[in-house]
This record gives C-alpha cells, sequence and structure tokens, in this order.
C-alpha cells in the first residue's frame, strides 16, 4: 500500500515535472520562431523555479491536502509580432508546443509501464502518476477557451485556413475572449457543484482514460 503522503508527494513532483517542461516547450519554441523574450527572461531552461507562479504554486499546495493537484505556472512572455509565423499562426504553434510536449514526455515515462517492465512499486506508482498528470494537463490545456493554449492553437488554424468562415468563426471567438476565464471557471464550479452537469468531466475523462491506456497500459 501506498501512504497518502507518498501520494501527496508524487502528484507534486509530477506537476512540477509537468508545468516545467510545459512552460519551458512554449518558450523554446517561441525562441525557434524568432522571438527571443522569454530567452532575455531566463525561461528558456528547465529550472522549475524560473516557472513557477506564486499564486499556481499556493493552488498546488493547497490542494495536495485535498488529494488532488491543481496549479499553473508562470506564463510565458511572447511578442507575438516577432514570430517569424506571423501573430495569430505563430501564437498557434507556441501555444500547442506546451501540452504537445507533456504528450510527449507521457509516452517516454510511460513506456516502461506500456511494454510491461517489472518495476519496484513506488516507481511504478510515481510513473503512473506523472503519465496521469501530463496527460489531463495536455488535455486539459487544449480546450479552446482563453486563456488556455487551446484558444490559441484554434485562432492559428483557422487563421492558416484563410477562408471566410475561418474568419468569422475567428470573430467570434475574439469578441468571447474577455469572457474565457469567466466561462471556464463557470464549467469547473459546475461540474464540482452539480456532478450530472460537468460538462468538462464528461469531455475530458474519456479522453484522458483512453490516452493513459494508449500511452501506458493502464
Amino acid at each position: 500500500m501506498i501512504s497518502s503522503v507518498t501520494q501527496i508527494l508524487f502528484m507534486a513532483i509530477g506537476l512540477l515535472v509537468a508545468i516545467d517542461i510545459h512552460e519551458c516547450a512554449h518558450a523554446w519554441m517561441a525562441d525557434r520562431l524568432g522571438d527571443p523574450t522569454a530567452r532575455y527572461q531566463g525561461r528558456l531552461s528547465l529550472n522549475p523555479l524560473v516557472h513557477l507562479d506564486p499564486m499556481g504554486t499556493l493552488m498546488m499546495i493547497f490542494s495536495f491536502f485535498y488529494g488532488f493537484g491543481i496549479g499553473w505556472g508562470k506564463p510565458v512572455p511572447v511578442n507575438p509580432y516577432n514570430l517569424s509565423k506571423g501573430p495569430r499562426i505563430g501564437m498557434g504553434i507556441v501555444a500547442a508546443a506546451g501540452p504537445l510536449s507533456n504528450l510527449a514526455l507521457a509516452v517516454i515515462v510511460g513506456l516502461p509501464l506500456r511494454i510491461g517492465l517489472p518495476l519496484p512499486l513506488l516507481l511504478n506508482v510515481l510513473l503512473t502518476v506523472i503519465v496521469s498528470i501530463n496527460v489531463g494537463l495536455a488535455i486539459f490545456n487544449l480546450l479552446p477557451i482563453f486563456p488556455l493554449d487551446g484558444y490559441s492553437v484554434l485562432m492559428g488554424l483557422l487563421e492558416s485556413i484563410g477562408e471566410p468562415w475561418a474568419y468569422r468563426w475567428s470573430d467570434a471567438l475574439e469578441s468571447l475572449r474577455a469572457q474565457g476565464p469567466l466561462i471556464l471557471l463557470f464549467l469547473i464550479m459546475v461540474g464540482q457543484l452539480v456532478p450530472r452537469l460537468d460538462i468538462l468531466g464528461l469531455v475530458l475523462r474519456p479522453l484522458h482514460r483512453f490516452l493513459c491506456w494508449l500511452i501506458a497500459g493502464f
């Protein structure tokens, strides 16, 4: 049996690793596309200390006592007008780099689990937690709601399509940008208070289970 303290510790490690690789990937991709802002501010690093957000860190510590992990990192500074692909498409690529890095890490960490290597119990649990958190962070961030990465990814895709209908959808999404955080908070709160109306859970849980099975076999 794994103690609750060990589980909380493993969740802390998993969240720190997931947020670290996520934010570093944003910074790396922005730098590759021509914007050095994040590099100049020391964000092109795998040092988790440079990516920790005070409120996000407090939320991680607080939520651990309730047996789950919620947290976020400090947003990576990006000047979209420096990006070689243009502001909207460039930001879409930079945004996509974060969730994709989490999925890539989940695949690497989950490989021993997927092929059934005999592992010590603690290591098996730690790898399982890291895979689960990285998959969860990736799919949650790909929701097309501002300020999540999925919003910028979708805006970039619509811009790249270049058709009139795509611009109409883009304008509609832009008009809802300011309400994005409230919409996201509303969906989260409704899911917590009225489980039968947990729209996010209905969308994310099956996808999370499928990807964890596909990547690591659990």
